[in-house]
């Protein structure tokens, strides 16, 4: 469970870094930077789905608060 002490805004922005991540550590084996192994690739991938899950999260929680807000 993610705690309730981070921001929705916090969430999102966690989630497009780890997003980021995932897109960066590829790119710079393609480029020849670092050199591939199995487990860059898979912190890469698990980086992209976690920071895509962490964002849809962060954002379903933005869009909670900002409706309750706007009912009252």
């Amino acid at each position: 469970m993610i705690p309730s002490r981070i921001s929705p805004k916090g969430m999102i922005g966690i989630g497009f870094v780890l997003v980021f991540l995932g897109f960066l550590l590829p790119f710079m084996v393609v480029i020849k930077m670092i050199e591939n192994s199995f487990l860059l690739s898979f912190l890469a991938y698990g980086a992209q789905v976690s920071g895509l899950i962490l964002g849809i999260i962060g954002a379903a929680n933005h869009t909670m608060l900002n409706r309750h807000d706007k009912d009252e």
